[in-house]
């Protein structure tokens, strides 16, 4: 039964203006999901439209599923034959039928990541591309952007005339095609692509699905690509029946192609558009929905429109500036288990928002130390990371080399051209000797078979026995910085140049944080003590599994859901907005995409919002002051406070001028770490000798007990009071005699 009483006014009048092209702005939690099932209800009930004549299309297989099982509740038989489904499924059910007038075979393969990896690679051999200068997924994303804006190879040609680079990724693209339709092929973004071709190049096939489709619905509008805005106009321009549904405040994902002039131009393309206002909100209360409204009115590249609802007023938006990213996470730690012990809430309830994913580490090991249960969605725990991972191999493997599985993990890792069956050969020789994969790997000249292998084996197993050397002099932070440094790992990172190397870069970064914060809190530092604490807060298994968890997840990842309790963090200039979006060619339109983060983070919350900043967030190992970000000062005073008004003003006043962003920035581009520090310049002489007493900077005092002149340094032995006999070289120990009294 599909009554429309339960509608609201503006709701009603989107489900019953059903000819002609619609636009309806739905504002964060305006209902727009029950106006689309009541929408297409209305059609068939009323309208007498035959549902196969109807096609809905929204962007994840669930919501697809979603909106039929909701339509079918409604209207009951007939609903299955609506034509509700993604982009993508949609197109390929039409390829599989005429796909053939484009020169391909119907059974066609769609090729996966992987699948886009080996084309290129083989095409880039072909082409005498240097993978180092043009690292293949860089040219894997040119080609998929030039896909989503409908730009194809002969084009991408033609616009890349005297542009030397621009030119050779044109050439991957065109050889890349040809590859892919040599074999029968298409990536993700040519279902798309080639459905749209389909229809420009065969009026007949155009004209059989116009017809079929009469009435079309878009879900997430502004999420769409320019091809798929291609798609649905084509299709729609015989009826005109196009109904869209979106929100220019939450497009977020323009990273992913998404192109938000879709939805602010789109009565531009349909001149007979009848525009419809969601703005009634039934998620939030009213002060969390005047917070947002606060802060979105602040874009420019908006359509006007502010939310409101018939909830009450609620609790005051909190807004807490705490000293450090700890602090921070220990506030949020406290004020959860406040409300969970006054059985205010259970722990689903509360959701922890973050500009980027290397920002969950601090909570995750304060939850763990407070035991509350939480789950990391759309990504996966801190220490459980790939590029952390490797870097704590690296770390273990210098610390103790049995640990097989450390060295497995970073033999090749950056690729060193080490086979498998090198791998294999040294596996069989440790095991027939009974001795570590390590030690197998340091007397490699004794494996038979190895041959040139052990060129490439040997470099590894003296950078391993180097740092061990140098362990004593080094803190972690300039260990760990080397070996980002000397394996090429950091250089490979930054080669990629794509937004997911850099928050893998973001990541090692805040190991990096913690390396610093243990050798300042750890009475006698070591590397073994911080692979201990490491694995001790890595061990997530000692939190009890189940669903009444906290969930910890980036903004990007919070777009749909909602939580009675939400806390939006790191809330500073640099962190959120982003160095990179406040330093970019075009930061106006960067800055607006990150307010409208902004606006999505905010109309998550339905009862409270706690908004935390921090003074001093460590970045890379060194401690930067950021100002309080431009999204929390957009927010009228009045929903916050007096006291963050003060706060505001203290913060601005107390901040060092030459701290910036463009400094913390630049961290990330610069090189931290000095290999020739490494340089070795042995002392004449020595001023100490055996049974003298010697002071260490990092390992305090202790008794001398031996020297060995090893030609190119003196290696000394040495017993120190507190950390125990060590090993080191004299000219990086730079030990100091301590006079007798």
């Amino acid at each position: 039964m599909n009554d429309l009483e339960l509608l609201n006014h503006e709701q009603r009048e989107a489900v019953l203006h059903t000819e002609g092209p619609l636009l309806i702005l739905a504002g964060a939690g305006s209902g727009k999901t029950r106006v689309l099932t009541f929408r297409i209800a209305h059609l068939i009930e009323e309208c007498e439209v035959k549902p196969w004549n109807i096609l809905a299309i929204t962007f994840t297989n669930k919501a697809a599923q979603e909106m039929r099982e909701r339509v079918d509740k409604l209207v009951g038989v007939g609903a299955k034959r609506i034509h509700v489904s993604t982009f993508h499924s949609a197109c390929v059910r039409i390829l599989r039928s005429h796909i053939d007038r484009l020169g391909y075979d119907r059974t066609f393969t769609i090729y996966d990541a992987e699948d886009q990896k080996t084309i290129l690679k083989g095409v880039c051999g072909r082409l005498q591309i240097d993978t180092k200068l043009y690292k293949e997924r860089v040219l894997l994303n040119a080609v998929s952007h030039a896909k989503d804006e409908y730009i194809t190879p002969a084009e991408f040609s033609l616009a890349a005339k005297g542009d030397f680079r621009q030119e050779k990724i044109a050439e991957v693209y065109e050889e890349y095609q040809k590859e892919l339709k040599k074999n029968n092929a298409l990536d993700f973004d040519d279902l798309i692509m080639k459905t749209v071709e389909l229809f420009q190049s065969c009026p007949e096939i155009l004209d059989k699905y116009q017809e079929l489709f009469r009435y079309i619905l878009v879900d997430e509008y502004q999420d769409t690509n320019t091809a798929q805005f291609k798609l649905v106009s084509i299709l729609a321009n015989r009826y005109q029946n196009l109904c869209v549904v979106g929100d220019d405040d939450q497009s977020i994902y323009k990273f992913r192609g998404a192109n938000i002039e879709n939805i602010l131009n789109f009565e531009k393309v349909f001149p007979n558009t009848k525009v419809i206002r969601l703005e009634q909100n039934y998620r939030s209360t009213q002060n969390i929905l005047d917070v947002a409204n606060g802060v979105i009115r602040n874009n420019y590249g908006r359509k006007e429109k502010a939310l409101w609802t018939k909830r009450e007023q609620g609790e005051a938006v909190v807004f807490r500036h705490l000293q450090s990213a700890y602090e921070e996470a220990e506030y949020v730690v406290r004020d959860i288990l406040k409300k969970q012990r006054t059985k205010k809430a259970a722990y689903r309830d509360f959701a922890v928002l973050y500009r980027t994913n290397y920002q969950s580490r601090s909570f995750e090991e304060k939850f763990l130390m407070a035991n509350i249960p939480y789950k990391i969605v759309g990504g996966v725990n801190f220490y459980s990371r790939k590029e952390i991972k490797d870097i704590l191999a690296y770390l273990k493997t210098i610390d103790n080399g049995k640990d097989d599985l450390a060295v497995h993990r970073i033999i090749n890792v950056p690729k060193r051209g080490i086979g498998a069956v090198t791998i294999n050969k040294v596996q069989e020789y440790a095991n027939a000797l009974g001795i570590s994969f390590f030690q197998a790997l340091e007397e490699v000249d004794k494996i038979p078979g190895i041959g040139k292998a052990f060129l490439k084996i040997q470099p590894f197993v003296n950078l391993i026995h180097e740092w061990r050397m140098h362990l004593a002099d080094l803190t972690l932070e300039e260990l760990i910085n080397d070996v980002l440094e000397r394996t090429g790992y950091a250089k490979e990172l930054k080669d990629e140049g794509t937004d997911e190397a850099q928050a893998r870069l973001d990541n090692i970064g805040e190991l990096i944080n913690k390396a610093v914060l243990y050798e300042k809190e750890a009475e006698i530092p070591d590397l073994s003590g911080f692979l201990e604490e490491v694995a001790l807060v890595a061990d997530i298994d000692s939190v009890e599994d189940s669903d009444d968890r906290v969930l910890l997840m980036t903004l990007h990842s919070a777009k749909g859901l909602e939580f009675p309790y939400v806390f939006l963090t790191g809330m500073e200039e640099g962190v959120f907005p982003s160095y990179m979006s406040i330093a970019a060619d075009d930061p106006v339109e960067e800055i607006e995409e990150e307010r409208r983060l902004c606006y999505v983070g905010i109309t998550r919350a339905m009862e409270e919002l706690t908004i935390t900043a921090v003074r001093v967030r460590m970045v890379r190992g060194e401690n930067h002051y950021n100002q309080i970000s431009r999204f929390v000062r957009e927010i009228p005073k009045e929903l916050l406070g007096q006291e963050v008004t003060e706060t505001f003003k203290k913060n601005v006043q107390e901040l060092p001028q030459n701290q910036t962003y463009a400094r913390a920035r630049e961290a990330f581009r610069t090189k931290t770490f000095d290999p020739q520090q490494f340089k070795v310049v042995k002392a004449e002489r020595l001023d100490y000798g055996v049974g003298d007493r010697v002071s260490h900077v990092k390992f305090g005092e202790g008794t001398v007990l031996g020297i060995t002149d090893g030609g190119k340094d003196y290696e000394v032995k040495v017993e120190f009071d507190r950390a125990g006999v060590k090993k080191m070289f004299a000219s990086f120990a730079k030990l100091k005699k301590i006079e007798s009294l």
